[in-house]
């Protein structure tokens, strides 16, 4: 592969996890506490709905780039070549898509639908398991992160 060509992929890559890693930490650490703070459950509940609705747009173009663009880099070293550190990267990759397209697909879906009847228990119950799962993609996130860097550090 080029090293132009393999600079753009790492490029894709990094930019898709600080988008995707660094979105969660600013939802989770930043974005929630100020609202929950500042807003009554009736602002504060449409608000984080379209926040929400605006970066999982975003992370819905990240995952894909981030995923293939690792798997690009990967393929070009070859699966039995590649470090061990690599492997686990794409598993952990794989199993933050899947959590994604479940909070994407199953939990937001319920949010905006009980944002838009204004029924705001029912709204705090989707909102708590979307909080719950993305803190635990952010875990996964960091992890990866980790032993992504584990590779350089040698």
């Amino acid at each position: 592969m080029p090293p132009t060509l393999q600079a753009l992929l790492l490029f894709v890559h990094l930019v898709g996890v600080v988008v995707w890693v660094g979105g969660m930490v600013f939802a989770h650490f930043v974005l929630r506490p100020t609202a929950v703070e500042l807003l009554p459950p009736p602002g504060r509940l449409p608000f984080m709905t379209a926040a929400l609705n605006r970066f999982f747009r975003l992370v819905a173009v990240a995952v894909p780039a981030l995923l293939g663009s690792g798997l690009a880099l990967l393929l070009q070293v070859g699966f039995a070549r590649a470090p061990i550190a690599w492997h686990l990267m794409l598993g952990s990759g794989l199993l933050m898509a899947g959590v994604f397209a479940w909070i994407y697909t199953g939990l937001h879906p319920r949010l905006r639908q009980a944002v838009s009847a204004a029924d705001w228990p029912a709204a705090a119950a989707a909102l708590e398991r979307i909080r719950q799962w993305v803190g635990f993609n952010l875990g996964l996130g960091l992890l990866t992160i980790a032993v992504g860097v584990s590779t350089r550090a040698g």
